[in-house]
Formats: C-alpha cells, sequence, structure tokens
C-alpha cells in the first residue's frame, strides 16, 4: 500500500521534530519548514501528498500560503494544524481547498486519522471544532469580509509590517521596490480606513494575518 508523502511546515523546531516522529511509522515525511515562502518554494520538488501546516508563520501565513500552494499544485491536499480555536479561522481554511483542520491539543491518534482519511479522499475536521463550524461556513464572517478587501500582494505587506519589518526588508523578500512596498501601504491604509501604523498591526492580529 502506498505511503503519503507528508511535508511539514511549522516554524517551530520541536513541532517539526516531533510530528516527524510520530508520523515516520506510517508516512514518508519528505520535509520541514519554517515559514510560507519556503513551503511555496520547497513543495514543487519534493512532491508532498500531503501538507500539514501552522496557520501562524512568519513571512507568509498558513492560510495565504496554502492558498497560493493549492494554486501551485491543485493535487496537494492541506491539513492545518492550529493553537487557534477560532471557527472563523477553520471556515476560512476549508473555503480556500484544506482538506483538514486540527487543533494543536488534539490527540496524536487525531493526527494520524486525519491524514489516512485525507490520503483517502475524505475531509477531516477536528470534533473539536465541529459543532460551530457549519453556522461559520454559512455566513461570511466580518473578519473575512474585512481581510478578502485586500489583494494577496497586499496580505503579504501587511503581514511583513506587521511583523516589524523594514520597507528595504520587505523589499528584498518579495523581490520589488522599496516604493512599490509604500504604494502597497498606502493603499492598504487607504482601503481600510486607517490611519497609523498602529492601527495597521492592530488590524493585523484582530483579523488573524500574524500572530504576536
Amino acid at each position: 500500500m502506498k505511503r503519503p508523502r507528508v511535508l511539514l511546515a511549522d516554524d517551530h523546531r520541536l513541532l517539526r521534530e516531533a510530528f516527524a516522529q510520530l508520523l515516520a511509522p506510517g508516512c514518508d515525511v519528505v520535509g520541514a519548514v519554517a515559514d510560507g515562502r519556503a513551503l511555496l518554494a520547497e513543495a514543487p520538488a519534493l512532491r508532498p501528498d500531503i501538507v500539514i501546516l501552522d496557520i501562524s508563520m512568519p513571512l507568509l501565513d498558513g492560510l495565504d500560503a496554502g492558498r497560493q500552494l493549492k494554486a501551485m499544485m491543485p493535487e496537494v491536499r492541506l491539513i492545518f494544524l492550529t493553537v487557534s480555536e477560532d471557527l472563523e479561522l477553520a471556515a476560512e481554511a476549508l473555503r480556500l481547498g484544506a482538506s483538514g483542520y486540527l487543533l494543536k491539543n488534539s490527540a496524536a491518534s487525531e493526527l494520524i486519522k486525519a491524514i489516512q482519511d485525507v490520503f483517502e479522499g475524505r475531509p477531516y475536521v477536528t470534533p473539536l471544532a465541529t459543532p460551530a463550524l457549519v453556522a461559520s461556513l454559512i455566513r461570511q464572517p466580518a473578519a473575512t469580509q474585512a481581510a478578502g478587501q485586500l489583494t494577496s500582494r497586499q496580505r503579504e505587506v501587511l503581514q511583513l509590517l506587521a511583523e516589524g519589518r523594514s520597507m528595504k526588508q520587505i523589499a528584498r523578500t518579495l523581490a520589488i521596490t522599496p516604493r512599490t512596498v509604500a504604494f502597497h501601504k498606502y493603499s492598504v491604509m487607504q482601503n481600510l480606513e486607517i490611519r497609523t501604523n498602529a492601527e495597521l498591526v492592530q488590524f493585523a492580529i484582530r483579523h488573524h494575518i500574524v500572530n504576536l
């Protein structure tokens, strides 16, 4: 029987190593990365069947990384594993095409079951989140509507700004000019009617674009 090829994406090294050990008996763990940009860079060559990723990662958060990865590799299956119990996040993950969603306080056996189900084509959502998830999926939550006003590039710039990176650092990370970074920042503030950097950071935290 074919073993699933699994790629891990989490910014905590201890967790990556623990998950790799946990999954080794039943999966081929083909790699482990620490941020969303590394995930996008390495996934095409590693050819995973399943990516297990955290929502809160530096440089590019898990939701945006997952969205871009699904566009690059539509066949890949995503399982989000996060500390957040915010059901709106779970709903957003499923809307972008995730096959699974677990909380980090789930049992180890649940992660193994989720991988088995997803590998066999069945979606998996942790029972810890399921009761209210349907209601969250039916309605479009206010947080998602607000964040949905932003383009992918604007979200990337906003996350990096909220992480405290300078215009030059953001420009190098995104391979654009500092002038373009400034333009995106101005556009975000105009669209969201935000006037200060502090409000910009508050918005990013409130809408789970960055986790501080």
